[in-house]
């Protein structure tokens, strides 16, 4: 086994297809075939079945893309830092977010980190906690940043931000709202939530189920943009974090309502692999999200609540 055929077998799992892993690795197909066949004679194990859908990996196809492709990544780094010969931070990352930062924060961080840092190479999905913790468990996410679970996790945490979750409405709904409100309140009120595979909506079904409240939830949508535009044209209401949609409380389209009685918070967290230390490039990357977040949350202070 040698670092080519890890890297033609990373290859091939990533693109599903031997011609555009043969073209994206500048060999010819029965060359990439052999390694992938020789790979798979020192395993002892069938990597890959070929199907309609091109090229499926098997459960040990997945498993060794789990326990591969993090050292892959990290030997290309290792490269590129000696080749470099430089104090430059440079490397390449890959990191899941939770919905609720996509929509405020990510933006500005990836601009602050290509600008201050041109030699970090950043991929960056969206999704749900639980699904980034298990990436980050398995291999695929050098880590991500989450809402903090209720559940004991396997995994290191740094903690980022504590923040309250809010009532948002558009500015001008006419609904008169009592000011805090108190959780007994939002029953009744029109709804549009996080589905229930979102931390978010986990958070605020767990104290509706202590406080024995029922809620009336319209619709469940979990692009938060798409949450903050239904609002804007509609009489729904939502509890989301406030930085979630601070850019809005700010051009004052929405309102944020403070709930009490109590309240609702949720923590962000970064999960890490503690098999694997975060690289100078990765910590650089969770320092300029975390300031990214306070300032964000900075907003509450000057747009407040009603």
């Amino acid at each position: 086994m040698d670092l080519r055929q890890l890297n033609y077998f990373l290859s091939l799992y990533e693109e599903g297809s031997t011609t555009r892993a043969a073209r994206r690795m500048n060999v010819v197909q029965p060359a990439l075939s052999m390694q992938i066949s020789k790979l798979e004679d020192e395993f002892g194990q069938k990597l890959f079945e070929r199907s309609s859908q091109g090229m499926t990996p098997t459960p040990a196809g997945v498993l060794a893309y789990q326990l591969f492709s993090p050292l892959l990544r990290d030997i290309a780094d290792a490269k590129r830092r000696v080749a470099s010969r430089s104090d430059a931070i440079i490397g390449r990352i890959v990191v899941g977010v939770v919905a609720s930062v996509t929509t405020s924060v990510l933006a500005s961080t990836l601009a602050i980190v290509s600008r201050q840092y041109p030699g970090v190479e950043v991929s960056a999905c969206d999704g749900y906690s639980t699904t980034h913790i298990d990436q980050v468990r398995g291999g695929t996410l050098d880590f991500a940043i989450v809402n903090k679970m209720r559940r004991r996790i396997d995994l290191p945490t740094i903690d980022l931000l504590h923040e309250e979750m809010v009532l948002v409405a558009k500015a001008d709904s006419g609904r008169d709202l009592p000011s805090p409100l108190l959780f007994r309140d939002l029953a009744g009120l029109p709804l549009v939530l996080p589905s229930k595979a979102t931390g978010l909506r986990s958070i605020i079904d767990d104290i509706a189920d202590e406080e024995n409240i029922g809620l009336s939830i319209r619709l469940e949508v979990d692009a938060v943009a798409a949450i903050e535009g239904l609002i804007r044209q509609s009489d729904l209401m939502s509890v989301l974090p406030a930085i979630a949609v601070h850019r809005s409380l700010q051009d004052g389209s929405l309102r944020a309502h403070r709930i009490v009685a109590p309240r609702i918070t949720r923590q962000l967290v970064c999960v890490h692999n503690p098999r694997r230390p975060l690289s100078e490039a990765s910590r650089l990357f969770i320092e300029v999200m975390s300031r990214e977040l306070a300032a964000a949350a900075e907003v509450l202070e000057v747009y407040g609540f009603a």
